[in-house]
């Protein structure tokens, strides 16, 4: 005979024992299924001592049971005593393999063969049994493992964490803790930016690479790994490691096919979605409700919430609102329409394209982090050159782009679905354009933090901003009247391919009619000549190449391969000739820019006899500067050292222009034949110090200077960030007397930057000066440039960018 109870909860986690407990306190017959002999079994797993957050602190905790930050074993003994005291019906080993029937007789089977008959099902399950895999060859190997119990069995090894959201950073600082424990612990994240972690971890695993504890790689993967070692694949090429042990923590997703034999739909096929739900927890199957990390909300205190609130729907309360109402309702009250947050939710969710696959919890959790208001037709959004690195998404109306600054009635609507913005979202530049309202609209402004996380965790709404960001870039390299609706099939077709430093793209000789644009990084072409390669040319980001095959046919007459870890759109060669064939300015342009390219290869092979030692020479020297970071940079100070004379007029310039504190080190730096790169920013397309500012303190400036504003807070993370060591933490100095004063009465320290003793002359004992970020700026806002250059009395001291220096064009036009 089976047991038979009104509600079935699945998985003792928070939000199932949460929803258990709320059974209990209403008298509902219940049973709380837990496959394992404990409760809770995902926070059972974390590792001894590790402490529990209970965030976001300004939600109100709506359970039975109580939860307060604190070590992994009192949650656990707290939750452990209340289920007892609250009579939860607890069945422990019982893990369910099937679950069939109708709302109102449902029966669940258990791998041991028992059933359970149910009138309602719960599914609380969560998705850590489910784990992401490494997929780089030696994935499989034996010290590759998903799972830390105890920090402390771990001795004198090289360890090596994959993943950078709080389950990867927890495990990085728990085997970093006890220095005696001897461990070299390393952490990998793909990207620059810890999208997915709460930002008390964050700032606790800067603090540990900081003080040496832990080794941070960011935009670093794993290409291999083998016993012993592993090979990782970073922005600047591959390099190998000691690894004994690999803590893989790489998120997990859904058990689908186990859901989807219930009746349960998902939002899309990707991997990571999660199951549909109404606002009441719901699924597609009547009868059954999703809660906790299954519904895409994993935060615990969330999940409690959801535990109670699933509960008191299915008991018919439905007048109770969500915990986090109050704050959702606080941000549509300047709204004159009158809607429920949920109706305004649902308006936001299928108006804007990027969300359209978020479900409703999903909804939610994403507009505690964003901003909804209201433009009057002609209303300013933003203004060209403003500061910002947050997207701009239209749920109602549409928006206006000035794409004249001197002719404000030249404008590019952007219409009811889509977003904007996402120029200062991807490369922190300014606002290239102002914004204003075309008809009333209503505009969702998206955090740097919100719109990062929702890319990483909701596959749609990145490929989604992916394809609308590289339309606008085509639109924008190809002109020649391109509208949107042009480039449709091209789009349809294209790919996004990750291209690893060095790696090729176009390989001379090879067949094949693909265009490639440079989104990311930056790429070097060469051309073999008398048996050696030549450096012909330096492509940023912004720039395209693969036509001359493509209009011309033939093969590939030189090879184009990545200065660093770069990312291009690859265009396929039938697409786009039939985009051609419907455009001649665009068959024209392409045909202009491929002449320049045949004239620098009639060049080389015209000279190739009479100075191939000059041309040697060159590409000896642009494949140092590439190695040396050019690859990355807008704009790089170089020093002829034939004509510098060590007069440090640069470095002192520099600091009087800067409140006494220099941006630049001379001699710091390498040197290749007669050109030195200095210790100066290169202010790179992406700039690695803009990608985990607290304070939102770094921007782009109008002539592409990236430079730090007065909101820096003196974290350290952009000079941990910086790969070239081109920041420094200083505080500012006492402010010197006038030049005259320091030549005519010898007071003050002189032009420079002051010795220590002027420098602490102001101090307090006990009482430590604020330290700030320092860098370069390129003399913003000076005029006459960057003092540096000005202050040469050589002209040794030039600063360039990579694309004007770098080419054999270059000889050509100097020849």
């Amino acid at each position: 005979m089976a047991d038979r109870v009104r509600i079935a909860i699945v998985g003792s986690g928070p939000a199932g024992l949460s929803a258990a407990a709320r059974a209990a306190q209403l008298g509902l017959s219940h049973v709380l299924l837990e496959k394992t002999d404990h409760l809770s079994d995902t926070i059972y797993k974390y590792q001894k001592g590790k402490h529990v957050m209970a965030t976001p602190s300004a939600l109100v905790l709506r359970s039975d049971l109580d939860f307060d930050a604190g070590k992994r074993e009192v949650v656990l003994g707290t939750w452990d005593d209340q289920a007892a005291k609250n009579k939860v019906q607890v069945r422990y080993k019982s893990e369910v393999k099937a679950i069939e029937g109708e709302a109102g007789a449902f029966v669940l089977t258990l791998t041991d063969g028992a059933k359970i008959e149910a009138e309602t099902v719960v599914l609380a399950i969560g998705t850590q049994g489910n784990p992401n895999l490494v997929r780089a060859p030696g994935g499989n190997l034996p010290h590759v493992q998903y799972q830390l119990d105890d920090p402390g069995e771990y001795v004198d090894e090289h360890i090596t964490v994959i993943g950078s959201g709080d389950a990867g950073i927890e495990n990085a600082l728990g085997l970093a803790a006890d220095a005696a424990q001897g461990n070299t612990v390393t952490i990998l994240n793909r990207s620059a930016d810890f999208a997915r972690a709460k930002g008390a971890n964050v700032k606790l695993l800067n603090e540990a690479g900081e003080a040496g504890r832990i080794s941070i790689r960011l935009e670093t993967t794993p290409a291999e790994i083998r016993p012993g070692e592993m090979v990782l694949e970073t922005r600047d090429g591959q390099e190998v490691i000691r690894c004994d042990r690999v803590i893989a923590r790489m998120g997990s997703a859904a058990p689908r096919a186990f859901i989807e034999s219930c009746g349960i739909e998902f939002t899309s096929p990707d991997r990571e979605a999660f199951p549909k739900l109404t606002p009441t927890f719901e699924s597609t199957k009547p009868g059954i409700f999703v809660i906790g990390a299954l519904a895409g909300y994993p935060l615990i205190k969330h999940c409690m919430n959801q535990g109670y609130d699933v509960i008191e729907f299915i008991n018919g309360n439905r007048s109770l609102k969500p915990a986090d109402e109050p704050l959702l309702e606080a941000k549509f009250a300047r709204f004159k329409a009158r809607r429920s947050v949920d109706e305004w939710l649902e308006l936001l969710r299928s108006n804007i394209g990027i969300l359209n696959e978020l479900s409703p919890l999903q909804m939610r959790e994403f507009m505690l982090d964003s901003e909804v208001r209201p433009y009057k037709s002609g209303e300013e959004i933003f203004e060209r050159n403003d500061p910002g690195s947050s997207l701009f998404a239209i749920a109602q109306g549409s928006v206006l782009v000035e794409i004249d600054p001197k002719n404000k009635q030249v404008t590019v609507p952007i219409q009811q679905g889509s977003v904007f913005g996402e120029v200062g979202l991807i490369s922190g530049r300014r606002r290239g354009a102002t914004v204003r309202a075309g008809e009333n609209a209503v505009i969702v402004e998206i955090s740097r933090t919100a719109a990062l996380k929702l890319m990483a965790s909701v596959p749609a709404a990145k490929r989604a901003l992916t394809r609308i960001s590289v339309e606008r870039q085509l639109l924008q390299l190809f002109g020649s009247g391109l509208v949107a609706e042009d480039l449709a099939e091209v789009l349809d077709t294209s790919e996004i391919m990750s291209v690893s430093a060095g790696k090729p793209i176009l390989t001379e000789g090879e067949e094949g009619q693909d265009i490639y644009v440079i989104r990311v990084g930056s790429m070097i072409v060469e051309k073999m000549v008398g048996g050696r390669p030549v450096f012909l040319n330096y492509l940023p980001a912004g720039s395209y190449v693969g036509e001359m095959a493509l209009i011309s046919g033939g093969r590939r007459t030189a090879t184009v391969k990545a200065a660093i870890k770069s990312e291009v759109i690859r265009l396929k060669g039938e697409a786009f000739l039939k985009l051609l064939a419907e455009k001649p300015k665009l068959l024209a342009k392409l045909k202009a820019d491929m002449a320049n390219r045949q004239n620098i290869n009639a060049f080389i092979e015209s000279k190739k006899n009479s100075f191939s030692g000059v041309v040697d020479m060159y590409s000896q020297t642009a494949a140092f500067l590439v190695e040396n970071g050019i690859g990355e940079a807008t704009d790089v100070l170089l020093i002829d050292e034939n004509l510098c004379v060590g007069c440090d007029n640069c470095e002192k310039a520099c600091a009087d222009s800067h409140d006494g504190l220099s941006r630049l080190d001379r001699e710091a730096g390498r040197t290749y034949a007669h050109l030195h790169v200095p210790t100066s920013c290169r202010h790179c397309e992406h700039p690695h110090c803009m990608a985990d500012c607290p304070p939102n303190a770094i921007h782009r400036g109008p002539d592409g200077e990236v430079f730090i504003d007065e909101k820096c807070i003196g974290c350290g993370n952009c000079q941990r960030n910086c790969p070239y060591g081109v920041i420094r933490m200083d505080s500012v100095p006492p402010k010197k007397p006038p030049i005259f004063a320091w030549l005519m009465l010898g007071l003050g320290p002189g032009p420079g930057e002051p010795d220590k003793k002027w420098k602490y002359k102001d101090k307090k004992s006990g009482v430590e000066k604020p330290k700030k970020a320092i860098k370069c700026d390129m003399c913003a806002g000076i005029k006459g440039g960057p003092a540096c250059v000005r202050a040469c009395p050589t002209g040794a001291a030039i600063r360039v960018a990579p694309e004007e220096f770098l080419g054999v064009s270059r000889l050509e036009r100097e020849g």
